[in-house]
């Protein structure tokens, strides 16, 4: 995308500060948007992104809130768009692993802490900044799911329910605001190497460096969150015209 081609839209992104979160910031906000980095606890990276923003010559705030809190979350898109304006394109990023347990080993209190940040917050937050978006000439929402979704590996029921009910709201969604112009579209990575994709290859097969992982990947490189970033800056651009209601894999076919 070009430089200033998202000029005067506003864009929230949960779980701003870190990984795919970050980089989807940094990619928007250099696309001339003007970026709301949420952060749940991670104070330090989210000042970070908006500092990296902010020295590159855009703009961009950071917004504390849980978006599994319906009260905090609403709090927070009214100060956003007090702030910068009504958001016009809302990335639901912000997630959490499951433990990795079968369904009978797996605390109850997990399975509602997962659904909730993956499910119950994009549901949350599009409720809140939908109607705003409305009133614009564009709009758009992009759900950040997984790979997992195709296929629901066993002692994952939480992270794999959560996300399956995601792309579910995405789809139903899409449906309900396409008359208001409003786009809606999911993107599914595999493995990315972030904080949370360290966790998981130090946990099942204990790989501390994943550029160790390279050679055995697609096109001879892990996936990276630039990678993810710029299918999402592709999808909210003027330059996607006619797609919604669609998922989008990113994972150089690796889960064919």
């Amino acid at each position: 995308m070009s430089a200033g081609s998202l000029a005067g839209r506003v864009a929230l992104v949960t779980g701003g500060g870190r990984g795919i979160g970050r980089a989807i910031s940094l990619a928007l906000a250099a696309d001339g948007a003007k970026v709301a980095v949420n952060y749940r606890r991670d104070e330090a990276a989210a000042r970070d992104t908006v500092d990296s923003i902010l020295t590159d010559g855009g703009e961009a705030r950071m917004y504390e809130a849980p978006v599994d809190e319906y009260d905090r979350v609403a709090e927070m898109v009214a100060s956003v768009e007090a702030d910068l304006g009504p958001v016009g394109i809302l990335v639901n990023n912000a997630g959490i692993a499951s433990r990795g347990l079968s369904v009978v080993d797996t605390d109850p209190a997990e399975l509602r802490r997962v659904m909730a940040t993956h499910a119950f917050g994009p549901h949350y937050l599009s409720k809140l900044v939908v109607p705003g978006m409305r009133r614009l000439k564009r709009g758009d929402i992009v759900m950040v799911s997984s790979t997992a979704t195709r296929g629901l590996g066993a002692n994952g029921a939480p992270y794999n329910m959560a996300k399956t009910a995601l792309e579910s709201l995405a789809v139903t969604l899409s449906k309900e605001e396409r008359p208001h112009g409003i786009r809606v579209n999911t993107v599914a990575p595999g493995l990315v190497e972030t904080e949370m994709g360290r966790r998981l290859m130090k946990a099942t097969a204990g790989i501390t460096d994943m550029r160790t992982l390279d050679a055995s990947m697609p096109f001879g490189k892990v996936c990276q969150p630039e990678d993810v970033a710029n299918i999402v800056r592709f999808l909210v651009s003027d330059e996607n015209t006619y797609i919604t209601g669609e998922k989008v894999y990113c994972d150089g076919g690796a889960s064919r």
